[in-house]
């Protein structure tokens, strides 16, 4: 985890070297990207854990067993469990807010999506070494045994999400370099992750609730409309006003 910070932190102030931004403004939304990703991810297992509910058939998405629920308090925060889906929402609407908050009108997405996936890539090696996020059983020759999972070779999804991680860098930076999808480029690292994870969640074992989907596809579905919305939102806001008729 540790190796996927410092990675993602090196790539995130190469980036925003362009910007035209105080060195404290750039230090003030790459602080509040990291807590905010922390917060987001933590988040659904604290409340789960205060509800009382396993969160999930395999245990936590990261680190040992959860264990029981640990009830009301700071204990939750601290236990196991963090989800990617919900940290990289924490993290995007924590920029969002500092931004408003000191009056930052420059657009600094495109920076962030290389760095982020570059982590998140890193992050999920960390997942397979501590046998956390495995996937369901397969008799495909790569499958892997987890400790934890019992005797059954299972899916690496550790593995493929950080193929799919790297995999994404590597158009990410390639579309920057092109100056294509200027503005877009994090909305579009989101919402290819989220549509991943709404597919990916058929090989790993996860609990279905409504109409037979899992709260991570659901939370991808939600994921998805709302960096749709955002992204139409800031298109229309660059796009040049049509000349008036007479």
């Amino acid at each position: 985890m540790l190796t996927a910070v410092l990675a993602g932190g090196l790539l995130l102030r190469r980036g925003q070297q362009t910007l035209t931004l105080p060195a404290a403004d750039r230090l003030a939304i790459g602080g509040a990207a990291f807590c905010g990703a922390m917060i987001g991810a933590k988040l659904p297992f604290a409340i789960w854990a205060m509800a009382g509910v396993e969160p999930s058939a395999a245990g936590p998405t990261t680190g040992p067993a959860a264990g029981p629920a640990i009830g009301f308090g700071l204990g939750p925060w601290f236990a196991s469990g963090k989800t990617i889906l919900t940290g990289l929402v924490g993290g995007y609407l924590a920029v969002e807010f500092t931004k408003w908050l000191l009056g930052i009108r420059t657009k600094t997405g495109d920076t962030f999506a290389v760095p982020v996936a570059v982590s998140v890539a890193i992050g999920r090696l960390g997942c397979f070494y501590a046998g956390c996020c495995y996937g369901t059983p397969t008799s495909l020759p790569w499958g892997v045994v987890f400790p934890s999972a019992g005797p059954t070779p299972r899916h690496p999804t550790q593995l493929y999400e950080t193929a799919f991680h790297l995999a994404a860098a590597g158009v990410l930076a390639a579309l920057h370099g092109a100056g294509l999808l200027r503005r877009q480029l994090l909305k579009l690292y989101i919402i290819a992750y989220a549509g991943y994870r709404l597919l990916s969640e058929a090989i790993r074992p996860e609990p279905a609730y409504l109409l037979g989907m899992t709260a991570y596809q659901w939370a991808s579905v939600a994921i998805i409309a709302g960096m749709a919305w955002l992204w139409r939102r800031d298109a229309a806001q660059v796009q040049p006003r049509s000349p008036a008729r007479t």
